[in-house]
């Protein structure tokens, strides 16, 4: 099985899904496009959406070049945390953002540990 590639097709999957909450927010909120700010709970769903899209730039690389020099189970496992990670930043952001930390260092720190993978795997090997 292809475990780093399923891992980033759900990566693309969950960012689908927020792109998916921020239409719905638009709709519930009256925050009419291509406005960005009008209304607390939209500008919420349109954070998560967007810090998604910013981590998500670092992700998907970091994902596939450690992939060629570690083992995909590994890559796919730390890849898999970020994935968990994303939802408990959002679920956090749209209820109560201050606590968005947990989330947050969860989507993060598998960012950092596959780019390290990486770098590490390209310049040792």
């Amino acid at each position: 099985m292809h475990y780093v590639e399923i891992v980033a097709m759900l990566v693309v999957v969950q960012y689908l899904f927020f792109i998916y909450q921020v239409g719905r927010a638009r709709g519930r909120y009256g925050v009419k496009a291509p406005a960005v700010s009008g209304h607390e709970g939209f500008e919420r769903a349109y954070r998560v959406q967007m810090n998604t899209l910013e981590l998500m730039v670092a992700l998907l690389p970091a994902l596939f070049v450690a992939a060629r020099f570690w083992p995909a189970e590994w890559v796919a496992a730390i890849g898999a945390v970020y994935l968990v990670g994303r939802f408990i930043y959002w679920r956090a952001y749209i209820s109560a953002p201050a606590s968005r930390g947990l989330g947050f260092g969860l989507s993060l720190l598998p960012v950092m540990a596959l780019l390290t993978m990486a770098l590490a795997g390209a310049v040792l090997r």
